[in-house]
C-alpha cells in the first residue's frame, strides 16, 4: 500500500535550549501544513524526529540516550528516526556510523526542509511549498518564545555556539512583528524573547543596537507582558533599562548571564573582565523607579579556578540577585579553553556548585521579602494538588526556571488569565490569595 502524508504520523522530542524550542515548533508546523499528523506518544509515531543540543557533555550524553531509546522503539515496530538540531549538527559525520539506527541526520541550516526529508523516507512525490510559514506551539497556549535571532558573533572560550550555529544573523523587524501577532492572536498573553544574545539583536541588518526599536514595536500588540532573555551585561544600555522600567507591557526582568565574577576567569572566559562596570549596572537596575528582577548564570570549577576564586562569587551571590543557574564547566573540544591544562576536579567543582546554590537560596528569599504583603498579578499556569494551591508566576518569574507563587481563590479560575493576588507568606516561592477576579 503507497502511503500519503495523511497516513504518517510523527512524534517529537526537543532537547536543549528555548531556541531550540522554537525551530522544533517551526519545523511541527511545516509537517501538519503539509498533511502530516503530529501525535504526542512517539511510541505511536512512524516518524521520530529528536532535535538535539550540543552545547555541554550533559546535553550530549542526553541527545544520545534519546537516540538509543527511539532505536529500540524502532526495533519494535517500523519507524523512521530524523536527528536535528546542534548534535547533528556538530557532529554528523562522526557519529553517522556509530548510530546506524538514524535514518537521517539534519544540520540546522536543512531544517526547513524538513517536509522534504520526510516524503524521502516514504518516496512520497506529492509537491508543497509553504505559504504561511508560522509554528505549532509546545509551551502552554499563554506563553510563547520568540527566537529574534540564531548564531553568535562573540568569543566565550568555552562556549561551542558560534562553531554551530556561525555568525549572529538577526531577524528583521517586520518579520518578527508578523510571528509575534500571530502569536498574540492564538492566545498567547505573554511574550519571551530569546536569542544567543538578545542584546545585540539588529547589529547585522540595522548597523546598530536595535533591540529597544524592536520591542517598541512589540509593546503596540496587546501581551501582557513582554519578556527579554539572554542580555549581555556590556550592551544592557540606558536607553534599554529605561524602556523596561518606564513601558507598563515589559515584565520588570532582565536575565544577565555573568558567568563569574572574578577578573582573572572572566579573562580567560572572553567575558567582560572588568567587573566594577557589571557592579555598576546591577546598582544602576536596583536604584530604577520600578523593581526589575536580575536572574544570571554562572560556570563553576572553570580551569585554574581556585578556591577563593569560588568564594567570591559566593560572597557575591549571597545577596546580589534574585535568580541564577549553576552549572559545572563542560570541556568543548574546538573551543579556545579547551586546551587549557590546569583543571579543577569534578567534586571540587560539584562541592562549589553546592555553595553557590545555597548562597542564591538565601538571596532569593531575601529579595522576595519585598513583594510580603504586597498585591501583585499572578499568571495562572496549573494546580499543586499536594499543596491543595493554585500555581502561577509574577512578572519577575521567567517560566520554568524560577520561583513560582501558591496561592488560593474563593472562585475557579482560568490558565493563562492574570488575577491580583495578595502575597502572605515566603518559603522560598510566594504564598497568597486571590483579591481580584477582573
Amino acid at each position: 500500500m503507497v502511503k500519503t502524508r495523511k497516513d504518517i504520523k510523527i512524534g517529537c522530542i526537543t532537547l536543549g535550549c528555548d531556541k531550540n524550542r522554537v525551530d522544533t515548533e517551526k519545523m511541527l508546523f511545516l509537517l501538519s501544513d503539509a498533511g502530516y499528523k503530529l501525535v504526542e506518544d512517539i511510541e505511536q509515531s512512524d516518524v521520530i524526529l529528536i532535535n538535539t543540543c550540543a552545547f555541554i557533555k550533559a546535553a550530549k550524553e542526553e541527545a544520545i540516550q534519546n537516540i538509543l531509546m527511539a532505536g529500540e522503539l524502532k526495533k519494535a515496530s517500523e519507524k523512521k528516526i530524523v536527528v536535528t538540531g546542534c548534535f547533528s549538527t556538530r557532529y554528523r559525520e562522526e557519529i553517522v556510523n556509530d548510530l546506524p539506527e538514524v535514518d537521517v541526520f539534519l544540520n540546522i541550516d536543512e531544517e526547513k526542509d524538513i517536509v522534504d526529508v520526510v516524503d524521502n523516507l516514504f518516496k512520497i512525490k506529492e509537491k508543497y511549498n509553504c505559504l504561511n510559514e508560522s509554528r505549532i506551539l509546545t509551551t502552554p497556549p499563554h506563553y510563547a518564545y520568540l527566537k529574534i535571532a540564531d548564531g553568535c558573533n562573540k568569543k566565550c572560550s568555552y562556549c561551542a555556539i558560534p562553531m554551530i550555529r556561525g555568525k549572529y544573523k538577526s531577524t528583521p523587524i517586520e518579520t518578527l512583528k508578523i510571528e509575534a501577532q500571530k502569536l498574540y492572536e492564538s492566545g498567547v498573553k505573554e511574550l519571551i524573547l530569546v536569542a544567543q544574545d538578545t542584546t545585540a539583536y539588529g547589529i547585522d541588518l540595522y548597523n546598530k543596537l536595535a533591540i529597544v526599536d524592536l520591542l517598541k514595536e512589540l509593546v503596540k500588540i496587546d501581551f501582557w507582558k513582554i519578556r527579554l532573555l539572554y542580555t549581555y551585561p556590556e550592551l544592557v544600555t540606558d536607553e534599554l533599562l529605561y524602556f523596561i522600567c518606564k513601558n507598563e507591557k515589559m515584565a520588570k526582568y532582565l536575565d544577565i548571564p555573568l558567568q563569574h565574577v572574578n577578573p582573572r576567569i572572566l579573562k580567560l572566559m572572553n567575558r567582560p573582565s572588568d567587573f566594577k562596570k557589571t557592579q555598576e549596572l546591577i546598582n544602576k537596575i536596583r536604584n530604577m523607579d520600578e523593581y526589575i528582577a536580575i536572574r544570571s548564570t554562572f560556570i563553576c570549577g572553570f580551569p585554574t579556578e581556585k578556591e577563593e576564586d569560588s568564594e567570591e562569587l559566593v560572597k557575591f551571590i549571597s545577596n546580589s540577585l534574585d535568580y541564577a543557574g549553576f552549572f559545572i564547566y563542560s570541556r568543548e573540544e574546538g573551543t579556545e579553553s579547551y586546551n587549557i591544562k590546569e583543571k579543577v576536579l569534578k567534586k571540587d567543582a560539584k562541592i562549589r556548585q553546592t555553595k553557590c546554590e545555597k548562597a542564591q537560596v538565601i538571596s532569593t528569599i531575601k529579595h522576595q521579602e519585598r513583594l510580603l504583603d504586597k498585591e501583585v498579578e499572578v499568571i495562572y499556569e496549573g494546580i499543586d494538588f499536594k499543596r491543595g494551591k493554585f500555581i502561577g508566576r509574577t512578572e519577575y518569574c521567567a517560566p520554568e526556571i524560577d520561583t513560582k507563587v501558591y496561592f488560593t481563590s474563593k472562585i475557579p479560575l482560568d490558565i493563562g488569565n492574570v488575577y491580583k493576588v495578595k502575597i502572605t507568606k515566603i518559603d522560598f516561592n510566594l504564598i497568597g490569595e486571590v483579591v481580584s477576579y477582573e
